[in-house]
């Protein structure tokens, strides 16, 4: 049985604890907020499992808090969040959590600081886990075409929380929103984005040198290699958006690759 199989089956009590695991609780309509919150404690679950709810349940509520930063919540970011559900091929139970898990987040009374500290130290030094979980936080203030001053407040918090450094902020914006303002150059029309975009996917100046190009694409692939992130931890089921991420990257390099010629 799976972790996801275990919660389900009620093997859950004994296995977070804190304020992650009073939002799980609340969102799953059950009272385990009590459970061991010391890593390595619970009975029933290892290590991975526990750290695959802890990604989860922080994944989803913490979007629904980003969504919810600007006074409201838009059927575009709704949309978004059904989009992240269906690329991880959710059953009706789990997509019921994630709903319960986002609406949790938007309540006044979530405890953004307390579940981002119990997830940092859950998580510990695992750079590559933490920035996917600010990837898509990113992705859903972006999601009705623009980053909010509130949601982009919220975000600055939860990366200081984090130790994401403000230049891997920026660059993630970049990335995922078009230079970070949602008012990128259009991309191409093959879906290709456009070479403006390119550069700034990679994270590299337009005079950068070919093995600076090179460098820099083999190291965002590593960064976010879908198994490389399960085994740190990452649910098998959210391997299709980091899977997305790649292939988005990868477009970036073609089309520098193309105009630089080599």
């Amino acid at each position: 049985m799976n972790w996801w199989g275990k919660i389900l089956g009620g093997a859950f009590g004994m296995m977070i604890g804190g304020p992650i695991g009073a939002v799980l609780g609340a969102a799953m309509g059950h009272n385990f907020d009590k459970g061991l919150s010391q890593p390595g404690n619970q009975t029933g679950f290892g290590q991975q499992e526990r750290t695959q709810t802890m990604f989860y349940t922080a994944t989803f509520s913490v979007m629904g808090h980003v969504c919810k930063a600007d006074g409201q919540v838009t059927n575009d970011e709704i949309a978004l969040a059904k989009r992240v559900m269906q690329q991880m091929d959710m059953g009706a139970a789990q997509r019921k959590a994630a709903i319960g898990l986002f609406n949790e987040g938007k309540k006044d009374s979530f405890p953004l600081n307390d579940v981002i500290k119990q997830f940092k130290q859950e998580i510990g030094f695992r750079p590559n886990l933490l920035r996917m979980f600010i990837e898509v936080q990113i992705m859903a203030a972006y999601a009705d075409g623009v980053m909010d001053p509130a949601e982009r407040k919220v975000l600055l918090n939860i990366c200081q929380l984090l130790n994401i450094s403000r230049h891997e902020f920026d660059h993630l914006c970049a990335m995922i929103g078009g230079m970070g303002s949602g008012s990128s150059s259009a991309g191409r029309n093959d879906g290709s984005p456009s070479l403006k975009q390119a550069y700034a996917i990679l994270d590299i100046k337009q005079s950068a040198s070919t093995n600076e190009i090179k460098k820099a694409y083999r190291r965002l692939l590593s960064q976010h290699h879908p198994d490389k992130l399960v085994a740190k931890g990452l649910p098998e089921e959210m391997m299709k958006v980091a899977a997305d991420r790649t292939h988005e990257i990868r477009k970036a390099y073609e089309v520098i690759k193309e105009v630089k010629g080599f």
